[in-house]
């Protein structure tokens, strides 16, 4: 009998990553509550949890730098990907109309995707909070009636409010991309056609260019760099990359040669690719 996976997350039930979680691994799991990313790390490294689901980049806010550093510090092994489309929805308690909202709260990349819309209700005071379905939980346990969360259907119906607006976020094609680490790499049975890699380069013209010639080399997509400062090392930094190839052996061709031009060369994980929004 397969054991329930243990899942940590950063948030409460109900949060975009548990949303994340459900996507990726069916409802059948059980989330573990965080505070923080780091903690979600510490979680998986104590065996309290079987993996994490991270967000690692949103397509209206950008990347979430710090994450990068948990991964590679961590050693942990990128074993998937699910992308989330970001539908936000203004919420209060049943009975509560729009004309009595006098606050709206939510976490600050929430509250900034949806800001042309409160530009019509100046008179609306806008609080940041540190998590989208903790807002939701909020209202309902204190009973606030002139108050209204920013959060998606899950929070809506797990706290049992009432939504007064749909689809306030700006763009409507936001999503977020949420990484799945585990403790080792170990196969999870599916067809590999991606990695995620870091690396260093030396401070010489043309040194990062020489690396990415050879995956051009070899057909390997670069779908995503990132560029991060070395802790304490004046212009030294750490490039990751996302990667996806047609053939196996042209990416591990490619590897291979990379290894010549690079230092602290790590793959992070490799693993099939989920671009499905």
């Amino acid at each position: 009998m397969e054991t329930t996976k243990r899942v940590a997350i950063q948030g409460i039930k109900a949060s975009f990553h548990e949303e994340a979680a459900y996507k990726f691994f069916g409802k059948e799991i059980e989330t573990i509550e965080c505070n923080s990313f780091k903690e979600t790390c510490d979680k998986l490294e104590k065996n309290e949890a079987d993996f994490v689901v991270m967000a690692i980049e949103n397509s209206i806010a950008g990347s979430l730098l710090p994450n990068y550093t948990l991964i590679r510090d961590y050693g942990f092994a990128v074993v998937g990907e699910v992308y989330l489309p970001i539908q936000l929805h203004l919420m209060a308690l049943p009975g509560v109309k729009f004309e009595d909202i006098k606050v709206v709260t939510s976490h600050p990349i929430a509250i900034r995707q949806c800001i042309d819309f409160f530009y019509d209700y100046p008179h609306i005071k806008i609080v940041e909070s540190n998590d989208t379905a903790a807002c939701a939980k909020r209202i309902q346990e204190e009973k606030l009636t002139d108050t209204m969360a920013i959060a998606n259907t899950l929070a809506a119906e797990l706290y049992g409010l009432n939504i007064l607006e749909r689809r306030v976020e700006s763009n409507k094609k936001n999503y977020t991309r949420f990484l799945i680490l585990k403790k080792d790499k170990t196969d999870e049975g599916k067809k590999i056609n991606k990695a995620s890699i870091c690396f260093q380069v030396g401070h010489r013209a043309g040194s990062l260019a020489t690396v990415l010639n050879v995956f051009a080399e070899q057909e390997v997509s670069l779908t995503k760099i990132q560029s991060m400062p070395v802790l304490g090392k004046r212009n030294e930094y750490y490039f990751y990359v996302d990667l996806e190839w047609p053939s196996t052996e042209k990416y591990d061709k490619a590897v291979r040669k990379a290894l010549k031009y690079t230092s602290n060369f790590n793959i992070l994980g490799e693993y099939q690719k989920n671009d499905k929004v």
